[in-house]
């Protein structure tokens, strides 16, 4: 998917959800680090409870609309949290401080989360699979009540 091919109100919006987003899972890492867990705990215990706040805030705040899949939001988190590791883990060797190696990861992991996102799963593209989603609830009219009733 080229670039060019990206709404840029989107990718606006997904850089500035993805600041929040990216400020939250480091502010999280930090504070586990400074309470002292270890780097890498500290990193899985935010990633899984970033995770889900990145899930609320990229479906309703940058993909509103777009088809959701739930399945590949957690696979593409967990690919993240992989590239994030090695990041981490490289970071590591290059930089004294956890609080420096945690936030190039955090980067690192970040750049490609957005292609990832929108190409897998908060798919808009009409020719994309779709994973169905659980049906919009709708009001129940007096005759299927009726049908209903009398299965049994």
């Amino acid at each position: 998917m080229p670039l060019s091919s990206v709404p840029v109100a989107q990718l606006w919006r997904f850089l500035k959800i993805g600041a929040v987003n990216t400020l939250f899972g480091y502010a999280l890492y930090a504070v586990l680090v400074a309470i002292g867990l270890q780097m890498f705990v500290a990193q899985i215990v935010g990633t899984i409870i970033a995770v889900a706040f990145n899930y609320f805030t990229y479906s309703r705040l940058v993909f509103a609309g777009a088809p959701t899949s739930r399945l590949r939001f957690g696979l593409s988190y967990a690919l993240n949290y992989l590239v994030s590791l090695a990041a981490l883990a490289l970071s590591a060797l290059m930089l004294r401080s956890p609080y420096l190696a945690g936030l190039l990861a955090t980067v690192v992991a970040a750049a490609i989360n957005f292609i990832v996102l929108r190409r897998y799963v908060f798919v808009s593209r009409p020719d994309a699979p779709i994973v169905a989603a659980m049906p919009l609830l709708r009001p129940v009219s007096a005759s299927e009540k009726m049908d209903h009733a009398s299965c049994g």
